[in-house]
This record gives C-alpha cells, structure tokens and sequence, in this order.
C-alpha cells in the first residue's frame, strides 16, 4: 500500500537540519532497559501499526509514503539515528535505549502526540508484561490481532469537500520575546524541564477555573505581562487543538492539530485569576466548537494544495516558510497538552516522562505531559536564558504551586533526511 503525502506536506517541508520536524518521547523506567525484551516488545508493537513502517520515495513526480519492511531500528545510545536514511532502514520512526530510558523518535507529519502516545501505550503493554512477567489489562490499548479500521488509517482530510471556508482574520503582531529582551540569540536550543504533581496542580486548577493547557498558557501570559508591562504588541499563546473530534475521526492516527489563540488582553491584567482562567476557558471553548476547528482544517488543507501547486522541491519549501513566518508574527509561544497519558498499569513502572520536539521558530515551546502523578513542564526554546522560565517560575511562587526544576539539556533531535537535500 502506498500513500500520496496531503497533510504531511507541510512538516515536511519545514524540516531542517538545525529545526527537524520530530517528537522525541523520552521515559524513564524503574529498572534497566531489558534489550531483548525491549526489542520484541518493539517489534509486536509496530506489527499493530502499519501505517507506520513506511518510506519517503517519489513516484511520478510525487512523494508517497510506501512499505517500508525493513526492521525498525533501536540503537544503545540516546542520540538516535538519522530518521529517513540508511541509519534507520529509511523508516520515518526508530528507537534507542540506555540504561533505563528509551527513547521513540517519529517524524511529526506522520502523526502527532496523540498517534504517539496510543503506540507508546502499546509498547509499554508489551514490553512491561513480559519485562516483569505480569498479566497486565489490555483493555483500551491496540494490540496486534485488532482488525485496523480504515478510520484509522486513512487521512480524514484530504478527501473533505464539505469544510466551511475559512474566514479571513487579520491579526495585529505578538510580542516576540527574543526581540523584546534584546537576550542574546545564541541558537542554542534548550529544554528546562519542570515538575508538578499532578494532584496538587488539578485541585489548583478547579479553584481557579482552569485546565493544564489553560493554565500554563495564562501563567506564562501573566509572567511576561511583568516582563514587558509597556509592551504595546499583542501577548498571544497558541494552544494546540486536537483536530479528530471536530473531524469525526477519533481513531486517525495523523498529525491532526490545529491551536487556539489566547491572548492576554490589556483589560484582564487587573483581574483576580479565577476570572481570567473563566476568560481563558472561555477563548478556548469558542475557538473548539466544531465549526471553528474546521475552519482551521480547511486552512491547513489550502496550505496542503498551496504547497502542491508548486513545481519543485525549492518552490515547495518557501512557501512553506513564508506560511510559518506569517504564523510566528501573531505568536508569542506555544503550548501542547495531549492530555493525561493514561499508561494504564504500566504507568507504575515509568518514573520519568520528557516530551521534545524543536522549539518553535519565534522562540518557545511548553510541552506539557501528565504521566504517573507528576505534570512534566518542557520548555523548549531556540536559545538559552532561562529568564522566561524564571519569570515562570516566579509565578508559580507567587501562587502557592510547589515545583521540582528538574534539569537543563540541550535539546538533541536526530536528524531527518530529506530528498531534495541529502546535506540536510
């Protein structure tokens, strides 16, 4: 079976050797790594996913993702290999292990954090159930022997005809924090990671109107209202959307995110919390109803066509970025929350949980996860001043949230091998 590529056009194209177009799970487990069993824990988990053992190839003029069935690749180190090359059996999926940490390394136009997570649950079902000789539930988890629906393999979007036409909205320019800083750019991309447990931070969540998503979002808002108080450009979050429930495709394994803008409005500042996490739920509840995300569906589906309408690969790649510089203009930063993990009863063997990808390109990213009791707070960033973490941070001090700054990487992505550039 092969694919032609629609809404993996985009990540694609925006990929590079200094951004790769990744997600990068990283877990921790109680106990070291069992080589074996981890590697037919991986081979059981990627019969039960298919549609992800392809490979980049061009087919009369086209990209297509075709079989791909070569072995999945697990290497002993952390760095990963190359994604797309002969480092990974040209598969756009590996993994690596040391000690006790794994690593899933999937190129994000295949899917996104959701697609991720169901075969990581997957993994950890095999893997756990053999590693510690235990009968774990299967229940709610894919396992091989399940019939695969063409509801989860085909993309739910480039057949729609019916998307409602996306209204034309102009948006005024966010404050960029590198600019408004005036921090040193030293393109050293950076991953504070923060904890939270995840009991306390949902009871302050309830007494203040607010959800993980968007309370991070009106945290890191407020924390930069302080930073910059006579900023006249926009503070505006972008809150990543899953996209399958307005699609009607809750099993499609695509990377369907679309984002709800969340801006800090000049009028709120003065407001007590609880009323401006009502305001937050409420910009974030307008922006989800049906029609709206597809609306953005439809966007994304014209930038698809967009990219498709040019003949080269050159032509292809600018217009791409042109479409992400526009983006980054009306963006302060960005925050992902998947939601809770849900391990199931593999999670009690699981003692740490990262979830990285590259930072995005206008300055930071907040990838949220909630696995085994603890929020783990990544921020990504295309730099390495950690004054928006601490003003984060501060924030959290002020009301009362008890936090672990865990550590400080580089963020380290392998790359991904693109076929119009074998030096990317």
């Amino acid at each position: 079976m092969e694919q032609k590529l629609f809404t993996e056009l985009r990540p694609l194209y925006i990929t590079s050797k200094k951004s790769p177009n990744e997600i990068r799970l990283r877990i921790r487990m109680r106990d070291l790594i069992e080589p074996t069993v981890f590697r037919h824990a991986v081979d059981m988990t990627m019969q039960r996913y298919p549609y992800f053992l392809v490979e980049l190839k061009k087919k009369d003029g086209e990209y297509i993702l075709a079989e791909n069935h070569r072995p999945v690749v697990i290497s002993d180190s952390l760095h990963g290999v190359e994604l797309n090359s002969a480092q990974s059996n040209y598969h756009m999926i590996a993994f690596c292990r040391q000690d006790n940490w794994f690593i899933l390394d999937i190129f994000h136009g295949i899917t996104d954090g959701t697609g991720a997570y169901e075969l990581v649950r997957t993994l950890l079902y095999y893997y756990c159930s053999e590693r510690y000789q235990v009968t774990l539930n299967g229940e709610g988890i894919r396992l091989v022997g399940d019939e695969i629906s063409p509801e989860e393999w085909n993309d739910p979007v480039v057949n729609r005809s019916d998307l409602p036409l996306p209204p034309r909205v102009e948006m005024s320019d966010a404050l960029n924090l590198i600019a408004a800083s005036g921090i040193e750019d030293d393109g050293r991309h950076t991953v504070y990671n923060v904890s939270i447990n995840e009991a306390e931070f949902m009871r302050f969540n309830l007494d203040n109107d607010g959800s993980p998503g968007t309370m991070v979002s009106l945290l890191f808002s407020r924390a930069v209202a302080k930073l910059f108080p006579d900023a006249k450009e926009a503070i505006r979050i972008a809150l990543c959307v899953n996209q399958r429930k307005a699609l009607h495709a809750p099993l499609a394994h695509q990377s369907l995110v679309g984002g709800a803008m969340l801006e800090y409005k000049e009028e709120m500042r003065d407001w007590p919390l609880e009323k401006q996490g009502t305001a937050y739920r409420g910009m974030v509840f307008a922006q989800t109803e049906e029609e709206k995300v597809l609306s953005g569906v439809a966007s994304g589906a014209a930038i698809s066509r967009l990219i498709l309408s040019k003949e080269s690969d050159a032509e292809r790649k600018a217009a791409a970025g042109y479409i992400g510089s526009l983006a980054n203009r009306i963006l302060t930063a960005t925050v992902s929350y998947v939601g809770k993990a849900d391990y199931k009863e593999a999670e009690q063997y699981i003692r740490d949980f990262r979830t990285w990808s590259s930072p995005a390109s206008n300055g930071i990213l907040i990838e949220i996860s909630a696995v085994n009791g603890r929020f783990n707070l990544d921020f990504l960033q295309t730099f390495s001043n950690p004054v928006f973490v601490n003003a984060f941070l501060q924030e959290l001090d002020d009301n009362g949230i008890v936090y672990d700054m865990q550590d400080v990487n580089d963020i380290e992505l392998p790359n991904i091998r693109l076929p119009w550039n074998t030096g990317e």
